[in-house]
């Protein structure tokens, strides 16, 4: 798999990597490039996946910007890991599972810098799950299959501002909180966090790849960008347009 590593522009427009992210999609599910990671860090944003109800975002002069991911609202920004894994698999295809091995990926990678996190029945993403407090997410999941290839992915709290998720409800779980490995003790950077996680991603899923390669490369980022050209992604819904309540 290759590594398309967005780290050193710092944190980059959201829809500017959206775009990025739908190229490099409609190249692997052609098979016209190697499944990939793109590996980035965003502006401050709040996207709305399919599950958003009006209740989870109760400030409405929050900008959220409607994705065509599973997932309900949540908060990208400085300080957050974001990977997206793009992997053409092989059929029959299954979300459940492939959803299920990036988190059970990320736990081993966190288990790994000595944190203890798990799944929680019924929710996606990786908890921190601990007597007396609520559950906190560390890492939200949002992830679409298109044409046989995934896309959209997870997004892992490293040093991220834990207060810009209160202008929503994070996931749409009012029950539930967020944190991060800095909140949980654990400094590091993102880069770093990257070079564990994405061994134990690329790991996970061999099994679901209809090219299998746990083996790892850096692509160069610019000439993707360079090749990328003036390509403008096939509109899907409304995604990209900002969220509006279904209910007055």
């Amino acid at each position: 798999m290759q590594i398309v590593n967005m780290l050193d522009r710092g944190p980059v427009d959201y829809m500017s990597i959206d775009r990025l992210q739908r190229y490099v999609h409609d190249e692997v599910a052609a098979l016209r490039m190697p499944d990939t990671f793109i590996v980035w860090e965003a502006q401050p944003t709040y996207t709305a996946g399919r599950r958003t109800e009006d209740k989870d975002i109760p400030d409405t002069s929050v900008p959220v910007i409607r994705m065509d991911r599973g997932g309900s609202v949540t908060y990208h920004g400085p300080g957050q890991l974001v990977v997206y894994p793009i992997v053409k698999v092989r059929p029959p295809k299954d979300v459940v599972a492939f959803v299920r091995n990036t988190e059970s990926a990320i736990i081993a990678a966190l288990a790994e810098r000595g944190i203890d996190s798990v799944q929680v029945e019924g929710r996606s993403g990786v908890w921190i799950c601990e007597p007396g407090t609520i559950d906190r997410k560390v890492c939200a999941i949002g992830i679409k299959f298109a044409d046989d290839a995934t896309m959209h992915g997870l997004a892992l709290n490293v040093t991220t501002n834990l207060e810009d998720f209160m202008r929503v409800i994070p996931c749409g779980l009012a029950d539930a909180g967020v944190t991060s490995l800095a909140q949980l003790g654990h400094a590091t950077t993102l880069d770093d966090a990257a070079a564990t996680l994405l061994p134990h991603l690329a790991r996970a899923y061999q099994q679901f790849a209809l090219r299998p390669s746990e083996g790892l490369i850096e692509a160069d980022a610019s000439a993707i960008i360079a090749q990328m050209g003036d390509f403008h992604p096939t509109p899907h819904a409304e995604t990209g347009s900002r969220w509006q309540p279904r209910h007055s």
